[in-house]
């Protein structure tokens, strides 16, 4: 993977203050106005990091954020969206749909920095790609599958990540508040209706196998004995 980072953003102020902000903090850096030039560049050179702006010309963030994610090349380079949309659901969406982060508009320079430096650190301590499996529930994270008695499962990435999670520690019983933080990356101050929802979609697209998923009263979920 590059060094560099790429910035989508469509407000050239904007655009020029992230990249002075990164540079000055000894990142190489590449923005551009739409995702045209944008694509291209990531067929060449695969980032360190994408910031990217949810209200775009042309093709917005999150339809941008699913080609990502789609796209073996690019599908685990770390994302921040930036949006000037302060919904809880505009956040969860982009947060689903495999984002990294996010920050709201405005910013200052040090949050963004901070922002930057905070979630590169967490990607450099993601463990090596591993095969994780629980009777009929196979993850190949190498491969980014999933398999339920052999037969290919289509999770969102959330649903992914959240799985994947739940193995790596099965047996242990998990509360929301841990899945909220490790999964997403976030606290959501006790917004923990999020992982149920998720826990819902994932055990329904599962099927049979999604019973392996226990509910612990009063904590939050596990899988296993």
């Amino acid at each position: 993977m590059n060094s560099v980072i790429y910035i989508v953003e469509d407000d050239s102020d904007i655009r020029e203050m992230e990249s002075y902000a990164l540079k000055n903090s000894g990142y190489e850096v590449s923005a551009f106005p739409d995702s045209t030039d944008f694509y291209a560049a990531c067929e060449k050179n695969v980032p360190k990091l994408i910031m990217l702006d949810i209200m775009l010309p042309k093709e917005d963030g999150l339809t941008i954020l699913k080609k990502l994610r789609a796209n073996e090349r690019t599908q685990n380079v770390p994302v921040i969206m930036v949006t000037a949309k302060t919904s809880e659901l505009d956040k969860v969406k982009g947060l689903d749909m495999g984002a990294d982060d996010y920050i709201t508009k405005p910013f200052g320079v040090m949050e963004l920095v901070s922002r930057v430096k905070a979630l590169l650190r967490r990607c450099e301590r993601r463990e090596s790609p591993v095969v994780l499996m629980y009777e009929s529930i196979k993850v190949d994270d190498f491969k980014h599958k999933v398999t339920v008695d052999g037969e290919p499962c289509m999770l969102t990435y959330k649903e992914y990540e959240l799985l994947k999670y739940l193995l790596a520690n099965k047996e242990i019983a998990l509360t929301r508040e841990k899945l909220l933080e490790k999964v997403w990356g976030y606290d959501f101050e006790g917004e923990s209706r999020t992982v149920d929802m998720h826990i819902k979609t994932l055990r329904q697209k599962l099927g049979s196998a999604g019973e392996l998923i226990k509910t612990v009263r009063h904590v939050g979920y596990k899988v296993g004995e």
